[in-house]
């Protein structure tokens, strides 16, 4: 069984909700199972630290999560059409991954949620696509034959997944979104599976 990373960040929960439709999609291709990953909020003041493990959900991020998994999801809320500071401030930290190419070769996605249509989901795909490429590497989207992506009237991009939130974060994902994520999760272990089985080959 070789496992697939879903590293999120989520504040109000809708970004872990697509995390775990992702999760979903991973695990229904056989051989592949998905490990749940968070980050920490960054605190304004120094002093102040989270504990070393969440009171509730997924655990922390290591960089071994990032070496031992064969892909990976990343998600993150919008924030002004970025990614959050605590992903960001996780993703700074991994230059040692970058100067050994631990990450380079291995198939990733990205997702994301915003609170309302127009808050800057698809640039906030893209910027979680850059340090991605910088590590080598090979980013994965959606394709318009995922019948989901021309029919949804709220979330989802060829980019990854998205969900429109509501400025209360109290949307409910919805079945275009869902369906959206699931064949995400499905695209991203399958090629993950078979980058894999060509470098041990």
């Amino acid at each position: 069984m070789a496992d697939i990373l879903v590293l999120y960040y989520s504040q109000g929960g809708s970004v872990r909700r697509l995390a775990d439709c992702i999760a979903e999609g991973i695990e229904r291709e056989p051989g592949t199972a998905a490990r749940l990953r968070t980050v920490p909020k960054v605190a304004p003041v120094t002093q102040t630290t989270e504990p070393a493990v969440p009171p509730a959900g997924a655990p922390y991020c290591t960089h071994d999560d990032l070496a031992q998994s064969i892909g990976l999801a990343l998600g993150s809320p919008t924030r002004f059409g970025n990614m959050a500071a605590p992903l960001k401030y996780f993703l700074d930290s991994t230059t040692g991954l970058w100067l050994s190419g631990a990450l380079s070769g291995k198939p990733a996605c990205v997702f994301t949620s915003s609170a309302s249509m127009h808050g800057g989901q698809e640039s906030t795909l893209l910027s979680m696509m850059l340090p991605l490429l910088h590590h080598g590497m090979l980013l994965v989207g959606l394709p318009y034959s995922e019948t989901a992506l021309s029919q949804t009237q709220s979330g989802g991009t060829p980019y990854g997944p998205s969900h429109l939130a509501g400025s209360g974060d109290d949307h409910p994902i919805t079945a275009d979104e869902r369906s959206l994520c699931i064949a995400m999760g499905r695209r991203l272990a399958q090629t993950a599976l078979r980058l894999h089985a060509s470098t041990r080959s």
